[in-house]
């Protein structure tokens, strides 16, 4: 039912007037009531906030992310990282081992006459090559024609092992004579095309030489005791002293002689081991592209970022505890307040 406007006109023209003795007080309770700062009745919408802030954070983060990244992406330290190792060729390689092997070994054998010492030095030689082949059936083929030199040139396996299949491999480790390394990467060379090839030589002659000093004086001290034992007189206890000596000096003898051998040994034969791959397996990578390096930058970018937060929220993290404690509090206090008002 919608009133007649002869009755609004009537109701608004009947307004009701406070008293005179209500204004006065009204007047009095607001002089007495101290006057607020214009910000002092603004609150910040936190809720609302948050849904801008965090947003808005994201979104700079990603951006500065994206930013260092594409920048970073043309530093010659991400190129070089991208970048696959560079492949020796095949002839260069071939005749390089061998040359270095062989002015090495030259080298040490000089140092050996320089010191008056008889014969070449005593030098563990190792060596490691892979190589490519065309296709799985030629990994059979290499392997065996390295098992075939190796025997030829006075050697022997140690380990072998031939995978075939979609992508066949073969690594071999065998040992060939120290005067025959260098025939031995020439013709492990030409099985195929030469990947990546090491060659390390340790000299053992100054462990051979301690070895060689130690049996000279145990020997000595051994000649000593034993004289002493056949051409003395001895007293119980002191002969018993002698006679252990004695057993503990052959027994380190024994070891001496044994590390000797096995030191000789070790300088007599080279190891050599022999990886056989075929070209989708030989392990060289196409350089990323841009847009790889750029997203890889970013995403480390990305990644101290976190860090940096983490790291700022633990140290905020006590700060926060407290505010939201006393923002509980005055919340609970101004609340009791209000109750106990509305009470009275």
């Amino acid at each position: 039912m919608t009133p007649s406007p002869d009755l609004i006109h009537e109701l608004r023209a009947s307004r009701p007037s406070a008293p005179a003795d209500l204004r006065t007080r009204v007047r009095a309770v607001a002089s007495e009531q101290p006057r607020q700062a214009p910000w002092a009745s603004w609150r910040f919408p936190v809720r609302r906030g948050m849904l801008v802030v965090v947003p808005a954070a994201a979104a700079l983060a990603l951006a500065s992310a994206g930013v260092l990244g594409l920048a970073r992406s043309d530093r010659p330290e991400a190129l070089r990282q991208a970048a696959p190792a560079p492949v020796q060729d095949a002839t260069t390689a071939d005749s390089a081992a061998p040359n270095a092997l062989g002015a090495t070994r030259a080298g040490a054998n000089g140092a050996g006459k320089a010191a008056d010492t008889a014969g070449p030095r005593a030098q563990r030689v190792s060596a490691s090559l892979t190589v490519e082949v065309a296709n799985p059936d030629a990994v059979s083929r290499a392997a065996q024609d390295a098992l075939d030199l190796t025997r030829s040139l006075g050697g022997y396996v140690v380990s072998s092992s031939v995978a075939t299949g979609e992508q066949g491999s073969a690594s071999l480790t065998v040992r060939v004579p120290v005067d025959r390394v260098q025939d031995a990467i020439a013709g492990l060379s030409g099985l195929g095309r030469i990947v990546s090839q090491q060659v390390t030589i340790d000299d053992l002659q100054q462990n051979l030489d301690e070895l060689t000093h130690r049996q000279a004086s145990v020997l000595g001290q051994i000649a000593r005791i034993r004289a002493r034992l056949d051409s003395e007189t001895l007293d119980a206890p002191t002969e018993a002293v002698l006679r252990a000596r004695l057993g503990i000096l052959r027994g380190e003898l024994r070891a001496l002689r044994q590390g000797i051998s096995s030191t000789e040994a070790e300088a007599r034969m080279s190891t050599i081991q022999l990886a056989v791959v075929t070209r989708g397996a030989s392990g060289a990578v196409a350089p990323s592209s841009r847009i790889d390096r750029t997203i890889d930058e970013a995403l480390g970018v990305l990644a101290w970022e976190a860090v940096i937060a983490l790291g700022m929220l633990i140290v905020l993290a006590p700060f926060a505890l407290v505010g939201i404690a006393a923002w509980l509090g005055r919340r609970t206090y101004r609340r009791r307040e209000e109750a106990r008002l509305l009470a009275t």
